[in-house]
């Protein structure tokens, strides 16, 4: 399912864009948006075939439709041992504006909310949109641990919600049970609201095992917004679906409100919830062959990128994303990404403020998720071209 044979570039080179292959010019590889460039799994497909078959396209239950909910509450329940309520999740049109619809709903122009550095611009730039003040804490790549006296130094008056990205784009680091746990006990004793980005957890590498924060005690699990999606796992981006999961009913019912889904302002695509449903209900073997295929990638790269004079990278432990230190080559991000691009022929993301924060100069972001063969040319490509230096 994920060779060479599977990857369509035609079909790609017009529909794939935010970065990608419909975005650059023939002959370059583009590494850049965490999006697969293998079809989904078709059972996915083959139920968006069957609603359509009645040619009924009316709106859907603003809160969701049964099944969806049912499925999403059940997937929380199995894998990730949270006593999900299906009274208390909805869908949204992507993870993405579940992370803005959370800082919509609990902050406010007075407020401070704490993010990842690095970590992805969608929570930097959630925070400032609804006008409060994202405050960055320094999570460096690897194992170095996490500094939670630091994190309780930037707490204020004004600190209302933590921001945690588990896996952690751009650096891949998976946080334990404990490194959790104290997160969970700081937000409890400042009362904050935890804001639990989640879309990458089914992309995790052994040994490392995923656990989300709401599965911790009831007190964390009571102060946690979850949220996830369908983007990363199942490849369907386009669709733009996801999930928003309180654990009470008020904070459920400020989320709903923010939502405007009442109004039908805002919503959920009723075919993309149909997407959903046979992506939790069907598409286990597809998951997990992918993943499969992902594990070898990574070791791929991470070999791969380590070989190449002025390139350090570590070993993500989540995600399909590979965060390579190229410090090593006395260029900057901004140098090595156009380097890349005009020499080599291969996109990827440089480590800039305005993609991951301050703590990403001196590193460039590659996405991992396409063929082995699609990977050697880019990887071979950007070897050369820096050894040419």
């Amino acid at each position: 399912m994920f060779s060479s044979t599977t990857v369509n570039l035609d079909v790609l080179k017009k529909r794939a864009y935010n970065l990608r292959w419909a975005t650059v010019p023939n002959g370059v590889i583009p590494l850049t948006a965490a999006d697969p460039d293998f079809p989904c799994a078709p059972e996915i497909s083959e139920a968006i075939i069957r609603f359509t078959k009645d040619r009924y396209m009316s709106y859907g239950p603003p809160e969701g439709s049964t099944q969806f909910k049912k499925s999403m509450a059940g997937f929380f329940q199995e894998k990730r041992n949270i006593p999900a309520d299906p009274a208390l999740l909805f869908p949204v049109d992507s993870a993405a504006f579940g992370i803005w619809l959370t800082c919509k709903a609990f902050l406010t122009g007075q407020d401070e909310a704490i993010i990842f550095d690095p970590v992805d611009f969608l929570f930097r730039y959630s925070i400032e949109a609804v006008g409060a003040t994202a405050i960055p804490f320094s999570i460096p790549a690897g194992d170095v641990p996490v500094d939670f006296d630091g994190l309780e130094k930037l707490i204020s008056k004004h600190t209302k919600m933590i921001c945690i990205c588990n896996p952690l784009n751009p650096t891949g680091k998976v946080f334990s049970k404990a490194e959790l746990l104290r997160f969970g006990e700081i937000a409890c004793k400042h009362d904050l609201i935890i804001l639990s980005d989640e879309i990458w957890s089914d992309i995790i590498y052994a040994p490392h095992v995923f656990t989300s924060i709401a599965s911790l005690d009831e007190e964390i699990r009571d102060r946690t917004v979850t949220i996830t999606g369908f983007s990363k796992s199942y490849g369907l981006a386009g669709l733009r679906i996801g999930t928003v999961m309180a654990s009470n009913e008020a904070h459920y019912s400020k989320l709903f409100e923010a939502s405007l889904h009442g109004s039908t302002i805002n919503g959920a695509n009723v075919l993309s919830q149909v997407a959903a449903v046979a992506a939790l209900d069907e598409s286990a073997y597809y998951l997990d062959a992918f993943k499969l295929h992902l594990h070898r990638m990574r070791d791929l790269v991470v070999s791969e990128l380590n070989s190449i004079d002025g390139f350090h990278c570590i070993a993500p432990e989540g995600c399909y994303v590979a965060f390579a230190d190229i410090t090593g080559t006395h260029k900057t991000s901004t140098e090595v990404r156009d380097l890349l691009f005009n020499e080599a022929k291969v996109a990827v993301v440089p480590g800039l403020k305005q993609w991951f924060g301050e703590g990403a100069e001196g590193y460039i972001r590659l996405s991992f998720a396409t063929s082995e063969e699609i990977l050697t040319d880019a990887l071979s490509r950007i070897k050369n071209t820096i050894k040419s230096l």
